[in-house]
């Protein structure tokens, strides 16, 4: 684990070491936001609103599990804004000084379950996985939490053949036809080609956003911003039609 997140820290630093040359070569600022994998698709969107708002700035997005940003951040990886999928890991990062403020909450997600298109092996619940090729997320990411709770709330042991790092490479297992079904946020799960199967116990495990500016943020102005801009009417706006929860 010490070598994973000195390794990560350290890919993290030249990163955003190649960003700020980039951005000097342009003549604008970067700010480099890092979220979680299931942000992508409504994070890539407000990039480009927050762009055209402020062309002096450069938007670096950095998507991943929410656990190996907060690695990065823990290792000293540079970054400006910070937003996770649950509480529990924006802790982390918060003990260890990184960040200072007091988080926002800025939505909710909850998981379902998908199955490879067309459900070939006919899964219709929690309790016909048995005899099918099950991927999810690892322990200590946070879907991979929810998805604990939601199999302890149905009474049941699950029996994965690999536990992801995020959320989207859970995903990609069943999309890509590797996996018969997963367990995804259901964000996630609107926006692929996958049959999609209700879990009523995943009500058990709703996951909570936060969002925070990194204390050390060298443009904490600007990072305020952004992150005025995901928790104010636009962002809103924006989870709320990806299919993302109010807080």
């Amino acid at each position: 684990m010490i070598r994973r997140i000195a390794l990560v820290g350290a890919l993290a630093v030249l990163a955003a070491s190649c960003s700020s040359e980039i951005a000097s070569d342009t003549g604008k600022s970067t700010l480099t936001v890092f979220a979680a994998a299931s942000l992508k698709n409504v994070f890539t969107g407000l990039e480009k609103e927050f762009e055209s708002a402020n062309p002096g700035v450069d938007v670096q997005m950095s998507f991943a599990g929410s656990s190996d940003l907060a690695a990065q951040l823990q290792a000293g990886a540079p970054a400006d804004v910070f937003a996770s999928a649950d509480q529990q890991t924006m802790e982390k990062v918060i003990k260890d000084g990184r960040i200072t403020a007091t988080p926002t909450t800025f939505a909710t997600n909850v998981l379902t379950l998908v199955t490879a298109p067309g459900n070939p092996k006919g899964i219709n619940g929690i309790n016909d996985l048995a005899d099918a090729t099950l991927v999810i997320c690892a322990p200590q990411v946070p879907c991979g939490r929810a998805t604990k709770k939601v199999a302890d709330a149905a009474n049941t042991t699950l029996h994965p053949v690999s536990e992801e790092s995020s959320v989207a490479d859970v995903l990609t297992k069943v999309t890509s036809g590797q996996a018969d079904a997963g367990f995804v946020y259901v964000t996630d799960a609107a926006s692929a080609k996958v049959g999609v199967v209700a879990v009523p116990e995943a009500s058990v495990a709703v996951n909570t956003y936060p969002i925070a500016v990194v204390a050390d943020s060298k443009q904490a102005a600007t990072a305020q911003k952004f992150t005025d801009l995901v928790t104010g009417p636009t962002g809103r706006a924006a989870l709320t039609a990806a299919g993302f929860g109010a807080p």
